[in-house]
């Protein structure tokens, strides 16, 4: 029997090549594993289980697959079946990458906890009372389950970096522009990136290896610099880390958070890094404010496309054209939806403009300055993931403040277009806590071999202890 908990992407391509597995066999197994432990989890929209010669994969649900469903987790789009396919579905599809299926999101990836689902929320699998987070949530919830080796997700606030806290895993918010977002459901342009959630370091570059790169389909993105290196360094020597105050001690971060972050300091200290300490205070003060001006606004202006006329959709009503529109919005979107709409709009809105959305595009350039100023002194940068470890279903569903709060720490990076690596680095409460690894741009791979070193001196066990036979 495989045990697909334990099992990485690395080990499955490894049983592929010596025979001892067939594609088909391995998708079978993990299509058997969904059977059993999804019910629980709520992970797949979306069951594929495609056959195939190569280490399955599952894809979050804004990620356009063509002939299989795309909904974004909305009402509004149900029952849309693309025509074509995403770039990065299409670069899993070539590197022979079986589609498993399509993972649960909050709608329109506006969430960290995946309860604003339209399809009800995912469950984290360290304790099924808990949240995956989010918005990626349901992808995190797949690979942890067992229920896939590695997928796919997508990070605008800290979409990818905070559901792999959560759930004991490693994820990559690459660097703006180095992955494509031709096909992928659009929340926020100038933030969306998709990018890798892995149980180990070593498939998360494997998995970027596959995604990244130029794409014609879309004019934001570049070529590489560099190829991308699968680590295998077990020490971080020759690598300057700073500890930025502000993104250490943040209001509200729990002890137990603190603690384990701590710990991975002192062993990145004793496996050669110099460690010293640095500053990002606009960066933290203002970063979560920024945030929801420009992502709102750029969503109001992306959502707008759902009219119930081309796709997804339509309220039953009269032929009033713009009854239509309004049925069809309030009764295809959610709760989470509309308030960034209508957030994102006024922001928009004459008058209000250059007072709000300007504003936030000034402060942006500050944050991005204030990182680069950093790394002027500093290779990488490290920071708890989350303020908390994964908090109960419901606890912050009803206050949305508190919700926003959850990305505190992942934000500032993300509005300065910088990658970010989420490494498991111990336990709180009996669960995983996330430490963040930021890097100028295009670090991926000095981030890479910092993330692998430390993987190996932390020695997380990946598996959920209730699900450890």
């Amino acid at each position: 029997m495989i045990d697909t908990l334990r099992l990485t992407a690395e080990q499955a391509a490894g049983l592929l090549e010596s025979g001892e597995l067939s594609g088909d066999e391995l998708a079978g197994t993990y299509v058997e594993a969904i059977g059993e432990r999804d019910p629980e989890l709520h992970a797949y929209l979306h069951v594929v289980g495609e056959p195939g010669n190569g280490v399955p994969i599952a894809l979050k649900d804004n990620i356009t697959t063509r002939g299989v469903p795309t909904t974004a987790g909305s009402r509004i789009l149900e029952g849309y079946v693309p025509v074509f396919d995403s770039t990065v579905a299409t670069r899993v599809k070539e590197a022979g990458l079986p589609l498993i299926g399509k993972t649960n999101l909050d709608e329109f990836a506006m969430g960290s906890s995946t309860e604003n689902s339209a399809y009800g929320p995912s469950r984290n699998p360290w304790d099924p009372e808990r949240v995956p987070g989010g918005s990626s949530g349901g992808t995190a919830a797949a690979v942890a389950g067992g229920l896939a080796p590695w997928g796919l997700g997508s990070d605008t606030g800290g979409s990818i970096k905070q559901p792999a806290s959560l759930c004991g895993l490693v994820g990559l918010r690459p660097t703006y522009g180095t992955v494509s977002r031709y096909g992928i459901v659009a929340f926020a342009s100038s933030l969306d990136q998709v990018g890798p959630i892995t149980k180990t370091v070593r498939d998360c570059a494997r998995l970027y290896a596959t995604i990244a790169g130029r794409d014609a389909c879309d004019s934001t993105t570049v070529e590489l610099p560099e190829a991308v290196a699968v680590p295998d360094a077990e020490d971080l020597k020759g690598i300057r880390i700073g500890i930025p105050k502000e993104l250490n001690e943040a209001e509200g971060i729990e002890p137990g958070v603190s603690a384990a972050v701590a710990k991975a300091i002192e062993l990145a200290e004793s496996l050669g890094a110099e460690v010293g300490e640095c500053r990002l205070p606009r960066s933290v003060d203002y970063g979560l404010a920024c945030y929801y001006l420009v992502a709102p606004a750029e969503a109001s202006s992306n959502l707008a496309r759902y009219d119930g006329v081309r796709y997804g959709f339509r309220a039953a009503g009269d032929g009033d054209l713009t009854a239509l529109y309004s049925r069809t919005r309030w009764e295809g979107f959610g709760p989470e939806p509309r308030r960034r709409i209508l957030i994102g709009t006024y922001a928009l809105s004459a008058g209000y403009y250059d007072a709000f959305y300007g504003q936030a595009q000034k402060v942006r350039t500050v944050i991005a300055q204030e990182h680069a100023a950093a790394f002027e002194d500093y290779d990488l940068l490290l920071s708890p993931t989350s303020p908390t470890v994964a908090f109960k279903v419901g606890d912050k569903a009803e206050n949305p403040l508190a919700m926003y709060l959850s990305d505190l720490l992942t934000i500032p990076s993300n509005m300065a277009g910088l990658p970010g690596l989420s490494i498991p680095c111990g336990l709180s409460e009996g669960l995983p806590v996330g430490l963040q690894i930021l890097g100028p741009q295009f670090s991926e791979n000095l981030m890479f071999r910092a993330g692998h070193a430390l993987e190996q001196a932390i020695a997380f066990d990946f598996v959920p202890e209730r699900l450890r036979a």
